[in-house]
């Protein structure tokens, strides 16, 4: 039977190339391959509108996202205050079908006694407040740093609005367990992903690799620790790969000769750097939410050497290899550039990923709530 749904995302999710954004792309696919016919409302910046996703969905509206410093005046959060517009409101009443709501950012009209009718479903990629608090510890710049605490506080506010939905889908099972005890409300929905099968190589890789957003305020206190306390104790061939890296990382990687910087790689370029490296390296120093860095190298990559952060809480733990201090991760990533995986390793993360992680099982899922 043929289902309708509202998603409103909060950025257009198409080209799927960072993020939260990843998984509301495959998340549009699989539900759609589900025969739910989807009317996507996009809050739009720094993006194009998308023939894909026309294709993908029944009905697409695109929505200006609002910007500027008067934004940061109000007691709402500036990630949903931005993300507001009246035509949107106007046009989720059009058909009273199921909202699914992407994210805390797209959630100003969670309460609006207007929806009043509508079943609310939101989709969690984080504990927003807990992922903006150690945004704020990690950040240098003052202004930025002030932000972030702001956001935090603001956000734990709003997040009280969740009371209103009808049900909660969070993206880790610590995050299931935070909204349960909260707000009662939590179905574990691990995110959505480009991968249909683990396709790890056999034999061995050239080359350690770390990837990801290089904007990212995380993903750059991590690759500085490594330049900083792993790389320059090591000569093995390194390769950094990722979005927008900036001027200080390609200057200190540059000064470093085995290490190599890939800057902006499409998405077939970075699958086949994952999928080629012998050891994917993809520490963290925050444990929020579940990286989707994590499920990449699991399924197309080789050995996976990351610390206790980033497999908090995913169930994934058992998959990878964890090194917590300096001296442990250089001794197993020496190790391990010399092993080939293992067939029982390969056929472990088989069990695991195409299963838990099994996008259109996880659709299924979401079908059956609406």
């Amino acid at each position: 039977m043929t289902k309708k749904l509202h998603i409103v995302s909060f950025n257009v999710p198409d080209p799927p190339n960072y993020g939260g954004i990843i998984d509301v792309y495959y998340k549009i696919r699989s539900l759609a391959q589900a025969n739910i016919d989807i009317i996507l409302h996009c809050f739009q910046y720094g993006r194009d509108t998308s023939s894909e996703l026309e294709k993908l969905c029944h009905q697409v509206h695109y929505y200006p996202r609002k910007k500027g410093l008067l934004y940061l005046l109000s007691t709402s959060p500036y990630i949903v205050n931005t993300r507001r517009s009246k035509q949107l409101l106007e046009n989720l009443q059009q058909e009273i079908v199921p909202i699914l709501f992407e994210g805390l950012h797209t959630c100003y009209y969670l309460n609006h006694p207007l929806l009043g009718a509508f079943k609310k479903i939101v989709r969690t990629h984080n504990v927003e407040h807990d992922y903006y608090h150690h945004l704020a510890l990690s950040e240098q710049n003052l202004f930025y740093k002030y932000y972030y605490k702001q956001e935090a506080l603001k956000l734990r506010c709003f997040e009280k609005r969740l009371k209103r939905a009808s049900a909660i889908l969070s993206i880790s099972p610590d995050d299931t367990r935070y909204f349960k005890t909260h707000y009662q409300m939590g179905d574990f929905i691990p995110a959505f992903h480009p991968f249909d099968k683990v396709e790890t190589r056999k034999g061995l890789g050239e080359y350690i690799l770390f990837h990801g957003n290089l904007s990212v305020n995380e993903n750059q206190q991590a690759v500085r620790y490594l330049l900083d306390r792993i790389f320059t104790e090591i000569t093995l061939p390194v390769m950094i790969a990722g979005k927008n890296p900036p001027e200080w990382l390609i200057q200190k990687a540059a000064e470093i000769p085995h290490v190599t910087l890939i800057s902006n790689p499409d998405m077939e370029v970075m699958n086949h750097l994952i999928q080629h490296a012998q050891i994917n390296l993809i520490p963290t120093f925050q444990s929020t939410g579940l990286k989707l860095k994590l499920l990449a190298s699991l399924f197309l990559g080789r050995h996976c050497i990351t610390n206790s952060p980033m497999v908090s809480n995913t169930g994934l733990s058992h998959l990878c290899y964890l090194a917590d201090n300096i001296v442990d991760m250089i001794q197993l990533i020496q190790q391990k550039f010399e092993e080939e995986i293992t067939t029982e390793e390969i056929n472990q993360r088989k069990e695991v990923l195409e299963n838990q992680f099994s996008n259109e099982k996880n659709a299924q899922k979401i079908y059956a709530l609406i």
